[in-house]
């Protein structure tokens, strides 16, 4: 056991030492979450829905840990191959590091500055469990070599010659030296690479031309129970892949327009405030957001109209697509007619009335209304690439979802809440309907399949929001079930053929059961 544990400490020294250099590097990955993004990257899309669905946003938290806790356990095993050889441990850690650093150097913009985390790391592993072996080799070779002279009836001399056997507070010691060094250099790395905080003190300083957005005054049905028409940034649904959050200095930013274009553009932050900002109400939704689901927001953005942008470039004809890439390599491809019309497309930089939360995109974002977030909705935005969609292939394009993502039209009751208990008598329904730049018509509902009742709505600024909805049903006691469909402006009402969000969203009435007494 104590091979296994020299091993596991051994494991935990080199961690803190990668994690450490990463960070007075200013590194956006330690080598653990470059592992960890690397599985993301492998995983098939099918599967990881299923998970983000089956644990929310504990996914990454989760899947750091089983990162971890694979470590330590190749850790022990590495301890234990010591023992039969120290070269058979630090070869396991060798190739622990390999791994590695096939994670590091796969991950968007990966140099050999990279590996440097991974090389001392690595050089950490290798190290440690030389130190601690040497010790516990000691003791087994004094032990054995003990034995035989017993039986021979050899002298002390004879043990001499091979050292002192060692003792479990010779061990100790080392543990302590070991453990206390790694737990300095985890906190020492932490200090020195502030990146996060320096950059969330230099957002809390920006004060920017916008405003907070006004709610209209009907856009709420006033039912309890019901989410808010404007989502607070908090509480805004959050959907990537990035294991660490970018943390990205305004100063340093910088974005690039290229591709089939007549003039490349290169913008600072300034820049783009220089040039004047737009605010709208627009609702965001994730294609993968299931019937009754909450992967869905509103809020009120700020920014600058990429048709603007994209017109001063001047695309090349047969261009038909925008590749977008964000600050981690994450990229999404978008119809270069959505970027130019008269939506509110845009280059996002604050979020109800404050530049945007980091774990939003800050510095810049981009915000399309009526296309779902896996085609347009790019955190960390640093390249946009004009080109045609036969020509690239993005992040969940290649995961098996469909090039082109517009949002489907749907609805969600928010009241009364699935399997909860009502008064009987009339029950105030209400919940959300959405269908981005087309707008809803009308709402209805239904209790227990039979006649569709058209609902009240919310009063909405554009085409580009949700609108809250209510209505009233008479339940009698006893068990009921509720359904809620929506008919978009276009004329399409909401078919009741469930389907899965695979590969370009869910589709079906959203129903729940609940119980009047």
């Amino acid at each position: 056991m104590r091979y296994a544990g020299a091993g596991m400490l051994a494991g935990l020294a080199g961690v803190a030492v990668s994690g450490a250099t990463a960070a007075v590097l200013r590194q956006r990955l330690s080598p653990p979450d470059a592992v960890a993004e690397a599985v993301i990257e492998v995983t098939p899309g099918p599967v990881a829905l299923y998970l983000i669905h089956l644990v929310g946003r504990w996914d990454k938290p989760l899947l750091m840990a089983g990162v971890l806790a694979g470590l330590l356990v190749l850790s022990a095993l590495a301890g234990l191959s010591a023992r039969r050889g120290l070269w058979r441990g630090q070869l396991l850690f060798c190739a622990v590091a390999a791994v590695a650093v096939a994670a590091v150097v796969t991950r968007p913009g990966g140099d050999l500055a990279d590996l440097a985390p991974v090389v001392l790391g690595a050089l950490a592993w290798t190290s440690v469990l030389g130190y601690l072996a040497a010790v516990l080799g000691q003791r087994s070779a004094g032990s054995q070599t003990t034995g035989r002279d017993e039986v021979a009836g050899a002298t002390g001399a004879t043990r001499a010659e091979i050292g002192p056997p060692d003792s479990r507070r010779s061990f100790l010691t080392r543990v302590g030296v070991v453990g206390a060094g790694t737990l300095a250099v985890a906190v020492g790395g932490r200090l020195f690479g502030r990146r996060r905080s320096r950059v969330e003190e230099a957002r809390a300083r920006l004060r920017l031309p916008v405003s907070g957005g006004e709610v209209p005054e009907d856009a709420e049905v006033e039912v309890d129970g019901v989410t808010p028409w404007r989502v607070d940034n908090g509480d805004f649904y959050q959907i990537h892949t990035a294991l660490a959050v970018p943390a990205i200095d305004v100063s340093t930013w910088r974005l690039r327009i290229h591709g089939m274009v007549r003039r490349e553009l290169r913008l600072t932050y300034q820049d783009l405030l220089d040039r004047g900002l737009t605010e709208a109400w627009v609702t965001l939704a994730c294609v993968s957001n299931p019937v009754g689901g909450e992967l869905i927001g509103n809020a009120w953005w700020s920014g600058i109209r990429i048709a603007d942008l994209l017109a001063e470039a001047g695309p090349a004809a047969g261009a038909d697509a925008v590749l977008q890439t964000s600050e981690d390599g994450w990229t999404c491809g978008t119809p270069l007619a959505a970027l130019t019309d008269d939506r509110d497309a845009m280059l996002a930089l604050a979020m109800n009335g404050e530049p945007l939360p980091l774990e939003h995109g800050f510095p810049v974002r981009m915000v399309v209304p009526g296309l779902y977030g896996y085609v347009s909705a790019t955190k960390w935005l640093v390249d946009l690439e004009v080109t045609r969609f036969d020509d690239i292939s993005a992040y969940w394009t290649q995961r098996g979802w469909s090039a082109e993502g517009p949002v489907r039209t749907q609805s969600r009751i928010d009241v009364p809440r699935a399997n909860h208990g009502v008064r009987a008598g009339d029950l105030r329904v209400a919940g959300v309907a959405w269908a981005q730049h087309t707008g809803i018509e009308k709402v209805e509902i239904s209790l227990d399949g039979g006649p569709w009742t058209t609902t009240e709505l919310g009063g909405v600024p554009s085409v580009d929001t949700w609108v809250q909805w209510s209505g009233t049903v008479q339940a009698e006691p006893g068990n009921h079930k509720v359904s809620v469909r929506a008919t978009d402006r276009s004329g399409y009402t909401q078919t009741a053929v469930r389907r899965d969000v695979v590969p370009d969203g869910a589709t079906g009435w959203h129903t729940i059961d609940f119980t009047a007494e």
